[in-house]
């Protein structure tokens, strides 16, 4: 039971990953008061990149930098439309996802003529397991052991990059006077602009933060947990980390315990999979790889209590003359 348990947590931090890092992404763009739908969008893209350009120049690192670069150009883009342009940002970040959704599928099938997917990876261009001091030592030992070497050890540098990302947002926007200012943006972009900063600026910042994150977030989906991009491989997940950053209350660290569950959820179902449950016995595949998503809805619906978001997310800033 014990081992049975170290491996559905450790596939549940393995799960969670991307979704804490885009859960964080659309966190900084909707402090400063950007609502992000196109969340989905920028990772999908960013798995593109990073795959893409891993199977040509032969580097995750490359990968990487390709996944942020695009994901952010993205997200300059929907900022583009929604802070320069003040359009509505709800359509802006659906047209984002339709964008990404076409564009990767078009370009997968031009580039390597595999049905939208990129060439395998091999293990030189993805991102390799990390092995922390005594994780081999202490293998052996009961329960620490299994704790230190099989869950804590053993995974990519990016997942240590998400769960890191959680304090260090918390420690952004609550101590650093551009965290303030951010969360200033968001809330009462009038009283920031009298105080002479550019609320146009601070947006385009939270929206390029939010860029980076989500590219990250693409780049440990096709370099990390896969070994390749396949079509609309981000299934949904932009929107579940968008659920869980309502859930949180729009907060960094309950945003992680958010993501976590929700990884925990997806972990469970596939080790219930071909499971023989009581009562109805053994359940549909289907049923089974929709859980998750029927207990994200019944989470939202009735555990989350009032969250209030920003209250100029969503509205668009007009300088008074």
């Amino acid at each position: 039971m014990f081992d049975a348990a170290i491996l559905i947590l450790d596939s549940t931090v393995r799960l969670s990953t991307p979704l804490l890092l885009v859960c964080l992404a659309g966190l900084y763009s909707e402090r400063a008061g950007v609502i992000d739908i196109g969340l989905e969008g920028k990772l999908l893209a960013g798995a593109f990149a990073a795959a893409a350009a891993a199977a040509v120049f032969g580097s995750p690192w490359i990968g990487l930098a390709a996944a942020v670069g695009v994901s952010i150009a993205l997200a300059l883009l929907h900022g583009l439309g929604c802070i320069t342009f003040r359009g509505n940002q709800i359509v802006s970040g659906v047209a984002i996802n339709f964008l990404a959704a076409g564009l990767t599928a078009l370009l997968g099938q031009a580039w390597f003529s595999q049905g939208g997917r990129t060439p395998a990876l091999g293990p030189e261009q993805r991102f390799g397991e990390l092995s922390l001091p005594l994780a081999q030592t202490l293998a052996d030992v009961p329960v620490l052991g299994g704790i230190w070497s099989e869950l804590i050890s053993g995974h990519s540098i990016l997942v240590y990059l998400a769960f890191a990302m959680a304090p260090i947002t918390w420690w952004t926007l609550g101590r650093t006077r551009f965290g303030l200012r951010l969360r200033a943006v968001g809330e009462n972009p009038a009283a920031v602009d009298t105080a002479g900063i550019s609320v146009a600026r601070m947006r385009y910042l939270a929206v390029a933060c939010c860029g980076a994150l989500c590219g990250a977030a693409g780049a440990y989906l096709s370099t990390a947990q896969s070994a390749g991009f396949i079509k609309d491989m981000s299934a949904g997940k932009g929107f579940i980390a968008l659920a869980a950053l309502i859930f949180a209350k729009w907060r960094p660290i309950p945003a992680m315990f958010a993501c976590l569950l929700f990884g925990f959820l997806d972990a469970a179902a596939i080790r219930l999979q071909g499971v023989s449950l009581p009562v109805i016995g053994s359940a549909p595949v289907e049923l089974i790889q929709a859980l998750p998503y029927l207990l994200t809805v019944v989470l939202l619906a009735g555990f989350i209590g009032a969250a209030r978001p920003p209250r100029a997310g969503g509205v668009p800033y007009v300088k008074e003359r």
